[in-house]
């Protein structure tokens, strides 16, 4: 499972941030009338999220989740900030149930 969590995390923290980055560029665009950032970041994003949905896919499976929870995980990536809490709940729910699975 500590093969499939770490390219979780890295793209959690990368899907948070571009997701920051694009809200900021949807204000410019939006409220400003400058689209030039959002179509750059917008596209960057999707496919940044899509890598992240495999990779939710690759932990859940080798972790055995539901899958209610593991579509949870999935939605993190698409609230600004949530993708940084559910991180974090997710790496200590996997760190927490390696002990345990090495024990039986």
């Amino acid at each position: 499972m500590e093969s499939a969590l770490k390219p979780f995390r890295v793209l959690a923290y990368v899907v948070g941030c571009m997701l920051l980055i694009l809200c900021a560029a949807m204000v410019l665009r939006y409220g400003f009338g400058n689209p030039t950032l959002s179509k750059i970041t917008a596209p960057i994003h999707g496919g940044l999220y899509m890598l992240y949905l495999v990779a939710v896919m690759n932990l859940g499976m080798k972790a055995r989740w539901s899958w209610p929870y593991m579509l949870g995980v999935m939605l993190g990536g698409t609230v600004p900030f949530l993708s940084f809490f559910i991180e974090r709940k997710v790496t200590k729910r996997v760190q927490s149930a390696a002990p345990a699975a090495a024990e039986a």
